[in-house]
């Protein structure tokens, strides 16, 4: 089978492509490899920008939608020092730029806006090769494989599609997170809920910017704590994250001497903590243009989270469904005009996660934000 635009991967920025080449009346398929929308759960909360995020849900024409999703009071931010010292406290008036989103309800949305059959669901990429032309095929462990003039990776840090382009793998950065989840918090971990307010909620150390605690306040009575721990590789893997009471004891020691009403965030927990270790490419990688392929999201610019992956995928995806809209006949033309604005764009937001703030830093950064509206 021969399609125009496949579309590899079914996260928000493939996803973003897909519906603004429909807006354009331009088809796509998009493959996934899981098996459904609903095989695992998508995340946490994220907030879309009004420089980015915003933008493609414009060109996607679902700004409507996405405001009807928006979950009100999670522009709320708390940074604490760890003797208690409130470094910033903004309560969420409605007029900040960054709106909180449940990160699943966005890639509903966006599957919602797109016609039936659009994304084809259990279809993990086995192989890509080129044919000529800028053709190439995709072959699928289903054992099916489909034939495009357009290909796309928007299949995230280990892209199958990324090796057609470039050589780049992603790296450790030395530091990941470990997740959980508090449920009612209103009613089981009444202090969590206290601490945590509304919205985000960090607690950090200004003496050590190799570890703090995050939280974010989901839907409903859900709290959502991200810890971050700058550790190799290696001393994660001296933990058995298999044996939730174990592991959570151990991270847990971590913060020995902290207040009980921040590592309730690591105790308390309702689900076993998972270990997020933190990747990136190459700051400033780039590849020369090979014809009828492209990348979108994390598959063309991973970093460690800074707040701007979600976002800049959507960005990519808007960006370039634009391009092949505006070079009707020539995708040579509209993935070149596409990548003239990725590479530079991409390259500025890695050096940007790639330099590590400080704590005092980040705080400094947020309350300029508080400042400035």
């Amino acid at each position: 089978m021969t399609t125009p635009v496949t579309i590899i991967g079914a996260g928000l920025g493939g996803l973003t492509l897909a519906r603004v080449l429909h807006v354009h009346g331009i088809a796509a398929t998009v493959y996934e490899a899981e098996a459904s929308p609903a095989a695992r759960m998508q995340g946490g909360m994220l907030d879309i920008h009004d420089y980015n995020g915003q933008l493609a849900l414009k060109a996607a024409d679902l700004m409507e939608e996405f405001r009807a999703i928006v979950l009100e009071g999670r522009q709320a931010l708390r940074f604490i020092q760890r003797d208690g010292t409130i470094r910033l406290e903004k309560e969420d008036d409605g007029t900040g730029g960054r709106p909180e989103v449940q990160r699943g309800e966005l890639r509903r949305m966006f599957l919602d806006a797109l016609p039936e059959g659009t994304v084809r669901w259990g279809h993990k990429v086995t192989g890509v090769r080129a044919l000529g032309g800028g053709r190439h095929e995709v072959s699928f462990e289903n054992g099916t494989s489909v034939t495009t003039d357009l290909l796309v990776g928007a299949d995230g840090a280990w892209s199958r599609v990324r090796p057609l382009l470039s050589g780049a793998t992603p790296a450790y950065v030395g530091e990941a997170f470990v997740e959980n989840y508090l449920y009612d918090v209103e009613t089981r971990h009444p202090a969590v809920a206290k601490t945590v307010g509304g919205g985000s909620f960090g607690v950090f150390d200004p003496d050590d910017d190799g570890q703090c605690i995050l939280a974010h306040r989901e839907s409903g009575e859900t709290v959502h704590t991200y810890v971050k721990l700058t550790r190799p590789l290696d001393w994660f893997a001296g933990i058995d994250f298999g044996d939730g009471a174990s592991a959570t004891a151990r991270i847990a020691a971590e913060f020995e001497g902290w207040a009980p009403e921040y590592t309730a965030l690591i105790t308390e927990a309702d689900t076993a903590p998972v270990l997020r270790p933190h990747y990136a490419l190459p700051v400033g990688d780039r590849w020369d243009r090979v014809p009828g392929v492209t990348l979108v999201g994390d598959a063309a610019h991973l970093t460690a989270p800074n707040g701007e992956g979600a976002n800049l995928a959507m960005q990519d995806g808007a960006d370039l469904g634009e391009a092949i809209a505006a070079h009707p006949g020539d995708p040579e033309g509209a993935l070149a005009a596409y990548e003239r604005v990725l590479f530079p764009r991409s390259a500025g937001a890695a050096a940007a996660a790639a330099a590590k703030l400080t704590t005092e830093e980040l705080v400094a950064f947020f309350d300029q934000e508080r400042q400035t509206g």
